[in-house]
């Protein structure tokens, strides 16, 4: 009886032991999931901080800009307009989204407002006198160092996410991650002019154009 109660007792004792071991793995795990999550977020806040620098420097942009005579309309009409589609798309600015068709659709929308943008300083081209405007001048520059940014921080995002991403679906981590809450998220992608910071390339040694006719 007695040996039976001490091979019982050895039996749970090692039960014990790999069940301690096993409850510390997947905490390490959770944690690291914990973790990478956060990672996440927090570089998805800082993508929509430089989103909304942009956004916030194009009314001052445009409203330079309607101060060159016979400034064309319909380039300024497309920006405000393509700034309002990006307002009308609801995210969490704090937590990174976990709907590839959500992200998607943001994504869209900010496209549509880096190729607005892009139109309009070509289009600027036309117009030499803005180069005296000292205000037009800095916020171009300043427009083109928060394209600069948003490229890079997408960029860390995408790395960010790709680290989470690998993070859930190693074992043992992927036998529990969903259990837990934990779903794969989606990548900002390459699309076409969407990640290239629009450039002014001023070529006031050419021949003027002259203004458009109204």
């Amino acid at each position: 009886m007695k040996k039976s109660l001490v091979g019982l007792a050895g039996c749970l004792g090692v039960l014990l032991v790999g069940a301690l071991i096993v409850g510390g793995m997947v905490a390490a795990a959770y944690n690291n999931l914990v973790r990478t999550s956060q990672a996440v977020d927090r570089q998805w806040a800082q993508v929509q901080n430089v989103y909304q620098r942009r956004a916030d420097l194009i009314p001052n942009l445009v409203q330079t800009v309607k101060g060159a005579a016979n400034f064309e309309q319909t380039t300024l009409t497309q920006i405000t307009e393509a700034r309002a589609s990006v307002g009308q798309v609801k995210v969490n600015p704090n937590q990174a989204p976990d709907n590839a068709a959500e992200l998607e659709k943001y994504q869209q929308a900010q496209g549509q407002l880096t190729s607005a943008l892009g139109r309009l300083l070509v289009v600027v081209e036309r117009y030499p006198e803005l180069k005296a405007n000292a205000n037009f001048v800095t916020l171009q520059s300043q427009l083109e160092g928060t394209e600069n940014r948003i490229s890079v921080e997408r960029g860390r995002f995408n790395e960010t996410v790709q680290s989470y991403n690998t993070a859930i679906k190693r074992f043992p981590t992927v036998l529990f991650a969903g259990v837990f809450g934990f779903k794969e998220k989606p990548y900002f992608t390459a699309t076409a002019g969407a990640e290239t910071p629009p450039k002014v390339e001023f070529n006031f040694g050419a021949p003027t154009p002259p203004p458009v006719q109204r």
